[in-house]
């Protein structure tokens, strides 16, 4: 039988930061390849040209219901290394607690449903259906060469599942607070106010591109979208940066720099909030240039038979009524959703990308339980 704390220090010991592999996804494939899962390795070109970022694809059985588990085993970097109480890729335990990159975001979940399934499979040699992994080591980059690319493959190849789970780390600080049914969607932004440089004694000979950019950050930032949804908050736009470049004080500048992010509900798409930016932007100034871009749009899987098998699961474990969630960030569900219902259930985030990342080793083990349980009622 696996040990769930062994396989998981064997993962955190890899140093994956993405989109390095550092032999992660061969420890993952190991106790796949000795239950019987079929194994697909599926390599995609990075976007440097360089070197292919590394996922893989496996599946035992072929009939439905078909289950799959999406994870990813590439990590952020450490940050100051010297900051932390253990060495973060030596997946030290004290006092309860598993210290290491990785840990909560998402090598522990990972770890917990390959441990799960084979209890599982233990006592269910003949279960009828299919189970499938979706391992990717492009979750913590862009995004472009990992589960996106998977998916087309498995689309292309007849292994779309009815139903998938995520391993991301969706309670905040207590196993059952949470299950995520959904995330917002992300809009990057870049506005340039152009003008004309001069002296500050002579503005009649320049044109000052700030006090425009002032009225279009005022007018940006104090939109309001919309009021939310049933599922959802409210669309924000965060200015995250302002630059002009200027180190001179007696000089006007030519142009300044505004970079903004909105995490919009599902009210909203890329294209129609960028053609409501150009709206507000236009009713200041027409003198400003515009980019937005981004890969993530919102999504909802809304509650039903698959949410509320696993809410009734994660009660049964932890006593708690977890709350179906849409908060956070992004995650690769947000593509998976376009195939399948998914939920997001895994360990906890209050550490996650934080110098001395760690998890509960008892809700590691629990987490365990879970899978297992959903595995069962899923093919009851």
């Amino acid at each position: 039988m696996i040990n769930v704390t062994t396989l998981t220090q064997d993962l955190v010991r890899c140093a994956s930061v993405t989109p390095e592999d550092a032999g992660a996804q061969d420890i993952l494939k190991k106790p796949l390849q000795d239950m019987g899962f079929e194994i697909f390795d599926l390599p995609f070109e990075g976007n440097n040209g360089n070197y292919p970022v590394k996922n893989f694809f496996a599946r035992l059985g072929t009939g439905a219901p078909h289950f799959c588990y999406a994870g990813h085993t590439d990590v952020v970097p450490v940050g100051d290394e010297a900051a932390w109480s253990h060495p973060p890729f030596d997946a030290v335990i004290e006092d309860g607690m598993m210290y290491g990159r990785g840990t909560s975001d998402m090598k522990g979940a990972s770890a917990a449903f390959v441990t799960a399934l084979s209890k599982f499979l233990a006592n269910n040699k003949n279960f009828k259906g299919s189970i499938s992994l979706l391992i990717t080591g492009d979750e913590e980059a862009e995004a472009l060469n990992g589960t996106v690319r998977v998916l087309e493959w498995m689309r292309d190849n007849n292994h779309i599942p009815d139903v998938c789970i995520v391993g991301e780390s969706s309670n905040i600080k207590e196993l059952g607070e949470e299950i995520k049914i959904g995330r917002r969607g992300s809009l990057l932004g870049t506005l340039t106010a152009r003008g004309k440089q001069g002296h500050v004694a002579y503005p009649q000979f320049a044109d000052n591109p700030l006090p425009r950019l002032s009225a279009m950050v005022t007018a940006l930032s104090t939109f309001e979208f919309d009021k939310g949804t049933k599922n959802f908050s409210a669309t924000n736009l965060e200015i995250t940066n302002i630059e002009v470049g200027n180190t001179a004080s007696n000089v006007i500048p030519a142009e300044g720099h505004l970079k903004f992010n909105i995490r919009f509900n599902t009210q909203w798409t890329m294209e129609t909030l960028d053609k409501k930016l150009r709206e507000i932007l236009d009713n200041v100034t027409t003198k400003y240039d515009l980019k937005t871009g981004g890969n993530a749009q919102p999504f909802l899987t809304e509650p039903g038979e698959f949410t509320d098998l696993v809410r009734n699961v994660v009660q049964k474990h932890t006593g708690k009524t977890a709350k179906l969630s849409t908060s956070g960030g992004t995650s690769d569900a947000r593509f998976i959703s376009q195939y399948c219902p998914v939920v997001e259930f895994g360990l906890t985030n209050e550490t996650i990308h934080q110098v001395d990342e760690c998890l509960k080793i008892s809700n590691l083990e629990k987490l365990v339980d879970i899978y297992e349980n959903i595995l069962t009622d899923s093919f009851s």
